[in-house]
């Protein structure tokens, strides 16, 4: 095998190895949802894409608000759904709609459009 053959070889492994690391292996840091007056934990999420934040933190046994906020027109976030605490929400473009529950047990929960493609994480502490 020539050098040039070796360094394209290795230059791709390489590429690969930065690919999985990226998408996969690195633990994204979430966003706390703030404290209400009303006692609620509260987040504002952001569809556009994906969802952004898409790792919110709460605290177990206290009442969530998640409010989502649509600004794109692609039919695969017309929905959100908590499958784990059976809670789903049409999204409207261009309006605030809320997601209200109250998480029972501790751990990490996904959030998901009805589609599988945007996918997002509640971590209940």
């Amino acid at each position: 095998m020539s050098l040039d053959k070796i360094l394209v070889t290795l230059g791709g492994l390489i590429l690969i190895a930065f690919i999985v690391w990226f998408f996969w292996l690195v633990k994204k840091k979430g966003v706390k949802a703030s404290t209400t007056s009303g006692g609620y934990q509260e987040a504002m999420i952001l569809v556009k894409g994906g969802y952004t934040p898409d790792v919110i933190i709460v605290q177990k046994g206290r009442p969530v608000r998640l409010n989502f906020i649509r600004a794109e027109s692609s039919s695969c976030s017309e929905m959100v759904l908590f499958p784990d605490f059976k809670k789903s929400a049409q999204l409207p473009e261009g309006e605030t709609v809320p997601v209200e529950f109250v998480p029972d047990k501790a751990g990490e929960f996904e959030f998901q459009c009805q589609m599988g493609m945007l996918r997002g994480k509640l971590i209940v502490e």
